[in-house]
């Protein structure tokens, strides 16, 4: 999936490219944090960062849920990273405020 978004990237150099990640499934903090310096080193601009929620008693449990603090946290570490936009939070999806990352990226009007 990074080479992808790599190549893509190189192949569209104007075209923001985004990923997202759910956190709640037995990561550590370090574990995020290389994952988003993967995302970076492969030229991913923007990220979504949320809380995974069992949608069933048939799916996989939450192994732990995150503070809100630890979602500022790996928030500020993203901003670090050099993302041009960073969503994290608890209810945070993958489209989480597209419409604004769009328009901040200059794709929306």
């Amino acid at each position: 999936s990074l080479q992808l978004l790599q190549r893509f990237k190189a192949q569209h150099p104007d075209v923001p490219t985004k990923s997202g990640i759910m956190l709640g499934l037995g990561e550590t903090m370090e574990q995020v944090q290389a994952t988003l310096r993967d995302l970076r080193a492969h030229d991913v601009e923007m990220v979504t960062i949320g809380q995974y929620l069992q949608p069933s008693a048939h799916h996989h449990p939450v192994l732990r849920y995150w503070t809100p603090e630890e979602f500022a946290e790996v928030g500020r570490i993203g901003r670090e990273l050099g993302f041009s936009h960073v969503a994290a939070g608890p209810m945070v999806r993958s489209s989480y405020h597209a419409d604004q990352m769009a328009h901040a990226a200059g794709f929306a009007q």
